[in-house]
């Protein structure tokens, strides 16, 4: 499905951006398989030891890629992601047992962006789209779990929920989104997704930044 023509209300958001990976153009490598994380030569940037914790993370850090772009947006400080790593880990915002990780587990998250940034974060298990598009704007986005392919939007998931993006805006029935995982100059920064098109991904959960 193609965007309608008053998709073009939804400008620029403002919102600054943060992928995944700290070499954002680099993503559709990392999708391939053609890189690993571990050759992201920026991997030192994240905060992590050894190009191995890095990669470790990186894959599994879409929420906190989302926390650093509210903490850009509203001119806090914005830590390395290993740094949030800690912090998450330490208020069970992750838990991690091994190689495997369970999170980004919304109420201690919560709990933990509230208490240590000042950010109020409502926790939505039954979240309406038409509830994102009324809330989701650049001061008051929706961070919103949905299928890691809306990179590709005319694709079909297999499944729904998995990955968080940052919602912060709708208009003329598209939203106006971020995605941590998103592919360069196509749905990393402020992409644009009819709303019938979201639903496809959508899991129907997230959390409400109030502004």
């Amino acid at each position: 499905m193609g965007l309608p023509p008053d998709a073009d209300v939804l400008g620029p958001s403002g919102v600054p951006y943060y992928s995944q990976w700290e070499s954002p153009e680099l993503v559709p490598r990392f999708l391939d398989g053609s890189l690993t994380a571990a050759d992201d030569p920026n991997w030192a940037t994240s905060g992590a030891q050894t190009p191995a914790e890095y990669a470790f993370w990186a894959s599994r850090v879409c929420g906190l890629a989302c926390l650093r772009m509210v903490l850009g947006r509203r001119g806090l400080p914005v830590p390395p992601v290993i740094r949030l790593v800690e912090q998450a880990l330490a208020w069970n915002a992750y838990v991690r047992d091994g190689d495997r990780v369970e999170g980004l587990i919304y109420k201690p998250f919560a709990d933990w962006v509230g208490h240590d940034y000042g950010i109020s974060a409502t926790v939505v298990p039954d979240l309406a789209i038409d509830q994102v598009c009324a809330s989701a704007s650049p001061a008051a986005p929706v961070i919103a779990s949905v299928h890691s392919w809306i990179r590709w939007p005319d694709r079909t998931p297999p499944q729904t929920g998995g990955h968080l993006v940052l919602v912060t805006g709708a208009a003329g029935g598209v939203l106006r989104l971020h995605n941590p995982s998103g592919l360069p100059g196509a749905s990393q920064r402020d992409a644009r997704i009819p709303v019938a098109d979201f639903a496809r991904f959508f899991a129907g959960r997230g959390l409400i930044v109030a502004g």
